[in-house]
């Protein structure tokens, strides 16, 4: 039985511990902030509750396959999971196109865009994601499932969406996402597939084609909701975590990790204490440790975090009973922004049934609406917005930086075969033997499932040993 540190209580920490524990070994989790959850956080006011970070799941596998693993109870005995259906309603205002998409069903999507968007656009949607599918079943295990082997970014880099080729068109490159957008789709039909792959922080100008299968797994594996919202996703993972042993202290931060004989040896706190540990895990992005705390390159901690965005978020109470047409999920698409509004149908988040807790969001950075803006374009999608507001709160990437130590408030994005590589996390292994990265900054990055992808694999490399190559 090995001793384990765990930097960090978020799900990528969590999923980790509880595969580690539930295999004999003791884990203690050390958190700075004062709850486990990290980004997956909850607010609630005067009766009102909202998800201050992610609002739905994709890829429920990865939460099954982790309570399947560490437990008797499985994710649906622990969360009320539901799918989202419709799928996800799409607003383009400046187009005069509203459409909504059902779930799970390509021939009812096609035909609701046949009709949003003209005769052909379903069959080009459904070719493109037939094309964004055999890019899937070419990375899916490397990238996903499992550890990133040496010469990953030369191995990876290569982008491996088979777009179309123009006759006569020579490219001394890939094409990028939105050029793939352009020709394959065309027109406002374009404007789906970037907007998409733009609520996950990438930028279509630069992304490669492979961004592709991200729109491919919602369509395919469905958006899910957890009833309560998706904080109870959170605990339940947390409540695992203890049934299997794991100790948790709050409001420990760490300033270092202990290197003795060549080997990751435990944390030194601020307080001056040592915790020793025969492995440690950094399940948080490596830059909230103080400088030079890091005893592996710099060249091999997340150097993108800077051009990673955060979001913008407006939590909204409102009067009046949630509409039974109203659609779960809404996109509205502005010129070179997209706004994600959510309204789940779930009592667990208002007062009574004539009142309704709606939550807004965009990505920062360039171009990103200020919130009078977010609250006009929420308009598009939520009827007689302004008229029903009781009130709103808003949280900035400051907020979540405050919340969650996450620096600038970044959110990182799955990570993406393409682009030479540079849409790869590190490695979760280390220069330093016993020392593993974890959570959305490692391999396979950020996102709910990606996140808890990240305890498979590093439970594996700790439990197997270097010769662990993912499940099977």
């Amino acid at each position: 039985m090995a001793r384990i540190a765990v930097i960090g209580a978020g799900m990528g920490a969590m999923a980790t511990a509880a595969r580690l524990a539930v295999a004999g070994h003791q884990v203690a989790v050390y958190e700075r902030g004062a709850t486990y959850g990290g980004a997956v956080g909850r607010y609630e006011r005067e009766d009102f509750a909202f998800d201050t970070g992610p609002g739905l799941l994709h890829l429920p596998a990865v939460y099954r396959d982790l309570f399947v693993k560490t437990g008797k109870r499985s994710l649906e005995d622990c969360v009320d999971l539901v799918q989202v259906d419709p799928a996800v309603r799409h607003v383009l205002p400046h187009h005069g196109i509203d459409v909504t998409l059902p779930g799970a069903s390509h021939g009812g999507v096609a035909a609701a865009l046949d009709t949003a968007f003209g005769q052909g656009a379903g069959e080009r949607w459904n070719a493109l994601l037939g094309r964004a599918r055999d890019a899937w079943d070419a990375t899916r295990r490397p990238l996903l499932e499992e550890p990133l082997p040496d010469g990953a970014r030369q191995a990876l880099g290569g982008d491996p969406y088979p777009a179309l080729r123009r006759s006569g068109l020579l490219r001394r490159r890939p094409p990028t996402l939105s050029e793939v957008a352009d020709r394959e789709l065309g027109g406002a039909l374009a404007e789906l597939l970037t907007g998409l792959v733009r609520t996950y922080g990438i930028d279509p100008a630069t992304a490669p084609g492979s961004a592709t299968v991200l729109p491919y797994m919602e369509q395919t594996f469905g958006s899910w909701y957890v009833r309560g919202g998706m904080r109870a996703l959170a605990t339940a993972v947390y409540e695992r975590c203890l049934e299997r042993k794991v100790v948790f202290t709050f409001g420990a931060d760490v300033r270092e990790v202990l290197v003795r004989d060549g080997r990751a040896a435990g944390l030194l706190l601020a307080d001056g204490s040592e915790a020793a540990a025969d492995h440690v895990v950094c399940a948080i992005d490596p830059r909230q440790l103080p400088a030079g705390s890091l005893p592996w390159p710099a060249d091999a901690v997340p150097a993108r975090g800077a051009d990673v965005p955060g979001r913008i978020t407006l939590l909204l109470a409102l009067r009046g009973a949630r509409p039974g047409t109203a659609v779960h999920r809404t996109l509205v698409h502005a010129p070179g922004t997209q706004v994600t509004v959510l309204r789940p149908d779930d009592p667990a988040t208002r007062p009574d049934a004539e009142h309704e807790a709606v939550t807004v969001s965009a990505v920062c950075g360039p171009g990103a609406p200020e919130p009078a803006e977010l609250l006009n374009l929420a308009e598009k999608a939520v009827q007689g917005l302004r008229e029903r507001l009781l009130w709103q709160e808003v949280r900035t990437p400051a907020d979540v930086e405050a919340a969650t130590g996450a620096l600038g408030g970044a959110v990182p994005p799955p990570a993406l075969a393409g682009a030479g590589g540079r849409l790869l996390h590190p490695a979760n292994t280390t220069a330093v033997p016993g020392l593993y990265l974890a959570g959305g900054w490692a391999h396979p990055g950020g996102g709910l499932p990606h996140a808890g992808m990240t305890g498979a694999l590093v439970a594996g490399l700790i439990v197997e040993g270097a010769e662990f190559r993912g499940s099977q």
